[in-house]
């Protein structure tokens, strides 16, 4: 997820400070990785520096100094191309899994086992996505919903490798 992007399109809908700008973000994309106060205000710079954001104004009331931040047009323009942009699909040609299959192969440990094990790991998760869909609003059913889709492909191609490791033995470790 590109951070700053999300920002800018978050001030779109009228300037904001740094807090309030952590608290939507956190509210609408934050469920499990809320941000950090120094990732936004780091964030915030780069695109102040970039001339995506300008600073709209400064309050302390009796307090540290409080920048409100809007979007510019360029920011606007910038929000606009990055949302057109279809997201590269990830192919996931060289995963760590098959890595860990063709190594236990190869250092005479066993690959079903590891294959075993992921295989608990992604239904112990889908279980816990599975609750949180259930008792979720309707943006978390989704992210749930787009998870389990990647956890049920994965899990497809764990049986897939299991009815496999025959073959695969003999073409790795002959």
């Amino acid at each position: 997820m590109s951070i700053g992007h999300t920002l800018l399109g978050l001030l779109e809908s009228g300037p904001r400070h740094g807090y309030d700008l952590k608290r939507a973000f956190d509210e609408k994309f934050g469920h499990d990785r809320p941000l950090h106060y120094g990732q936004v205000y780091a964030t915030m710079s780069r695109l102040l520096k970039n001339g995506l954001v300008e600073v709209d104004g400064v309050e302390t009331d009796g307090g540290p100094e409080r920048k409100r931040y809007a979007i510019t047009d360029a920011g606007i323009t910038d929000v606009a191309t990055w949302l057109a942009q279809p997201e590269k699909p990830e192919p996931y040609l060289q995963s760590t899994l098959y890595t860990k299959v063709v190594l236990a192969m190869l250092t005479g440990r066993s690959a079903a086992d590891v294959l075993d094990a992921q295989r608990s790991e992604h239904l112990r998760l889908m279980r816990i996505l599975t609750d949180r869909k259930r008792k979720g609003d309707l943006a978390d059913q989704l992210i749930c919903d787009h998870a389990l889709f990647h956890l049920e492909a994965d899990l497809r191609w764990l049986e897939l490798t299991a009815a496999r490791l025959g073959k695969l033995a003999e073409v790795v470790a002959p």
